[in-house]
């Protein structure tokens, strides 16, 4: 999206936006080199652009308009033009209503099926002797002229484009190769001999020395369009493929909703005309419109799509929906708190476009590459034939050798070395919940080795729960225990009373809690009241109690949790402890990072004894309590110091300083915009056993990125020599280039299904639970 401009103040440095531009025409690094070189000519002004995406993300002082952007990126030869606003998605599409991507593949399509029915019967009869007739050289320069004219159009027009702009591209090789082979072709045919009836020409994947009459290579003029065609149609179903995840997320977006007036009447209205605060129903089996608060109904919502979260999420009066996510139970009535832009699935595919925009350190090298790359192949392919002639070689096998290397060396694999593998990486992580915001926060992944978490909200729940409780022996029961306690613990408003009256409320599997009758809150003892004719007390705990549960809570108050001892009608039945209890995956996600050989340190504001339970029950050995936010920022900067790789994981402001200073920053989901908006990555789905994920997929999206660029180049430093020495027929050389790219972007999309490894876990020495700990 274009950003907005505003004033500069008289005096201050000049302000910096950032715009968006889709290029269009660029087919190799080449052009994106040339795209990003004559962006940056202009004052102040940097760019960086994508292959596979086609979107050039510029960074320019607000005097410098988005017009005068889009007239330099034409000026060197491109289509430039700022996105345009979604449009409202139909229900039935047509795609010829999609507009020109889908017309460009159709017509690209058109293209090469035209290309094929033409070019095969010159394929077969050049390279098969025996079923070469009468004249058969003469139906193939029919069958070729319009393949090396209107196939090659494309690769003509803009290498001439670019030959307007004095430069050149891997247009440019492509259309010197075909100009240069049907040329000879029509030389061998109407001067050189090669037209007489009766003429047969045996088929060799090396080139020949002619005896005596010209060869024709009408293979490779048909060859070099067929399979540059046919490498990039592929190829561009490929990189379409890598941004399915992306597409997905859009695809989740309501286009309406039914809205509940103020009247209680029901109307349906488009999805742009909801705001904030209109309440509206989500039936079963249909997608939450929006962000919002339920308000009425109860229901389980499946988040696999938007946060990758795999289990369904029971919901509640009071309890937050995310856009997107599908009802699968009850109706739902919903306030709207957040629309449009500032929903989380506009945020998540706002962020996953961000990433896809960016470039790894190794791609801007190739691209640095490929910038010089296509003039050093003109020049060698001149050299080429140059030395050949010069050495007293047929001219037939120096045009040859000289078509081969134009034809064999394209940079077209360097350009989307990068880009595929992280258009597929970014959206595969989207779809497990972790968010990236470039690749250099990929790289970053991949080298950590310690990584600093906070304790309340991401290693706990971040909200007071049960987390044991301990009948008397011989009395009520546990069950019975919990749901009278349950029932007096509805009318109180403290932290530990609605803790335990939601465990009970969760543990009547649908039965109603009974009255209470006479209820009195005594702060700083407890409750009681009347439930089913008896006296049902919540209060704190004594030392006179029964001896299991005075053994008990030793324990409790060891693992920071709040005890309460539970008595019916006098007699002690149960000691219900409660705390900030651990999350589920966290102590899977500590032991998968130190699997990884990442380093754990536990830094919280909480009290020492909160903080070293949490950590006895992960098996953290570095914990730092009572820490303030200047403290956390100070333990980054130290680590740092000593020559570590730091990430920080955290979902409160208190955690911005630090998530800003560390080498990484980590946000969960469920935090704060001041930690989300300072941190690199996000734990969309506020899960911690993510963050393994998070480095797992990292670490292979580098080494699929490393892979990509071995090939691209170690497939011109083979090929190039073998075309220069005369080793490279001019049609192997097209159908080489062709699957050198198609390879690399196959190479990217494997991402796309990448899964991360399950790693059981052993729970350590001497702890007693992983499901401890306080706030």
């Amino acid at each position: 999206m274009a950003a907005e401009e505003t004033p500069v103040p008289v005096g201050e440095a000049p302000v910096l936006v950032s715009t968006d531009l889709t290029v269009g025409g660029m087919t190799c690094a080449a052009c994106v080199r040339r795209v990003e070189k004559k962006l940056a000519k202009l004052d102040g002004v940097t760019a960086t652009v994508n292959l596979a995406t086609g979107i050039a993300r510029v960074v320019h002082p607000v005097e410098v308009g988005p017009e005068q952007l889009v007239a330099t990126v034409e000026q060197a030869g491109y289509t430039a033009e700022l996105p345009k606003p979604p449009e409202p998605r139909r229900e039935h599409r047509d795609p010829a209503s999609e507009g020109e991507p889908e017309d460009a593949t159709v017509r690209d399509r058109e293209r090469l099926l035209i290309t094929v029915a033409l070019s095969v019967p010159v394929l077969v009869l050049s390279m098969v002797p025996a079923w070469q007739f009468r004249n058969w050289q003469w139906l193939c320069f029919v069958l070729a002229a319009p393949v090396a004219v209107w196939s090659a159009w494309p690769f003509h027009l803009r290498a001439l484009r670019g030959l307007r702009h004095s430069t050149a591209t891997m247009d440019t090789l492509v259309a010197l190769g075909v100009v240069a082979s049907f040329g000879w072709s029509a030389y061998a045919l109407f001067l050189g001999g090669a037209g007489e009836p009766g003429m047969t020409m045996p088929f060799s994947l090396l080139p020949e020395a002619s005896d005596g009459m010209a060869h024709v290579y009408l293979e490779a003029a048909v060859g070099v369009p067929l399979f540059v065609l046919t490498g990039r149609y592929l190829e561009a179903r490929a990189r379409h493929g890598t941004g399915a995840a992306l597409r997905s997320l859009a695809e989740l977006a309501a286009k309406e909703v039914a809205v509940r007036d103020a009247d209680g009447t029901e109307r349906h209205v488009d999805i742009a005309e909801l705001t904030v605060g209109q309440t509206f129903l989500v039936r079963p089996g249909e997608r939450v419109a929006t962000d919002g608060q339920v308000v009425e109904g109860s229901s389980a919502v499946d988040l696999s799509l938007v946060t990758g979260e795999s289990e369904p999420v029971e919901v509640q009066p009071g309890a937050a929906v995310t856009g997107g996510a599908v009802n699968e139970g009850g109706l739902l009535v919903v306030r709207a708190t957040a629309v449009g832009s500032d929903t989380q699935l506009a945020r998540i595919t706002a962020l996953v476009t961000q990433a896809q925009a960016g470039k790894a350190r190794a791609q801007r090298l190739a691209d640095s590459v490929a910038g010089v790359f296509v003039p050093v192949v003109l020049a060698l392919a001149a050299t080429v034939l140059g030395f050949w002639l010069g050495a007293g070689a047929d001219a037939q096998a120096a045009i040859t050798a000289c078509v081969a290397v134009l034809v064999v060396a394209c940079p077209c694999a360097l350009g989307l070395a990068t880009p595929t593998a992280l258009m597929a990486a970014t959206g595969r992580g989207a779809q497990l919940g972790v968010l990236v915001k470039g690749p250099q926060s990929l790289e970053g992944l991949q080298h950590v080795d310690i990584v600093v978490l906070d304790k309340t909200g991401t290693l706990t729940s971040g909200h007071m729960s049960v987390a044991r409780v301990t009948a008397s022996a011989g009395g009520l029961g546990r069950d019975e225990v919990v749901r009278l306690a349950g029932a007096v613990e509805r009318g109180s408003e403290h932290p530990l009373g609605r803790a335990i009256a939601s465990y009970a409320v969760r543990t009547a599997q649908g039965e109603r809690l009974p009255a209470v009758t006479g209820f009195v809150a005594t702060p700083g003892q407890g409750v009681r009241g009347r439930v089913e004719g008896r006296l049902v007390e919540v209060v704190a705990p004594d030392y006179e109690m029964p001896a299991d549960l005075a053994d008990a809570l030793p324990v409790a108050e060891a693992a920071a949790h709040t005890p309460v001892l539970v008595r019916v009608d006098g007699a002690v039945e149960a000691l219900i402890e409660v705390g900030d209890v651990v999350r589920p995956g966290s102590y899977r996600a500590v032991d998968a990072l130190r699997r990884l050989g990442v380093r754990p340190v536990l830094a919280t504001g909480d009290r020492d004894a909160s903080a070293r339970a949490v950590a006895a029950a992960l098996g953290i050995d570095d914990v730092h309590a009572r820490c303030t936010p200047e403290d956390k920022a100070e333990l980054v900067r130290e680590l740092r110091e000593q020559g570590h790789r730091v990430a920080v994981v955290g979902d409160g402001v208190n955690d911005a300083a630090a998530l800003a200073g560390a080498d990484l920053g980590i946000a969960m989901g469920g935090g704060t915009d001041a930690a989300i908006g300072a941190a690199d990555v996000t734990l969309v789905r506020g899960d911690i056993e993510a963050l393994a994920d998070a480095v797992r997929l990292a670490r292979r999206t580098l080494g699929t990125i490393r892979a990509n660029l071995m090939w691209a180049f170690g497939y011109n430093v083979v090929t190039v020599p073998l075309a220069m020495v005369g080793l490279l027929n001019p049609m192997v050389a097209a159908a080489a280039m062709s699957v050198s790219s198609v390879l690399v972007v196959a190479n990217s999309l494997r991402l796309r299904t990448w899964q991360p490894s399950t790693v059981r876990s052993r729970r350590p020495a001497g702890s007693r639970t992983a499901r401890g700990g306080a706030r």
